[in-house]
């Protein structure tokens, strides 16, 4: 899959297994990219798998349950 796809998946993997809100979502994922967490992913398309996305989405919602928990 492209780039921008893996990124819609991830993103789709957390609204649906973490039942967060669609825009906190794509909000986490941003902030992820943002943070460089994907820039293997661009660069070796063999990151872009399902099983990878599986693991992504939990290492980021992990993160920022994490995070917001320290709130």
């Amino acid at each position: 899959m492209t780039y921008e796809e893996y990124l819609d998946e991830v993103t789709t993997l957390i609204f649906e297994k973490y039942n967060l809100k669609d825009a906190l979502a794509v909000k986490l994922v941003m902030d992820a990219q943002d943070a460089e967490f994907f820039v293997r992913h661009d660069d070796d398309k063999k990151l872009r798998t399902i099983d990878q996305a599986h693991k992504d989405a939990k290492a980021i919602y992990e993160a920022y349950a994490a995070k917001s928990q320290r709130r």
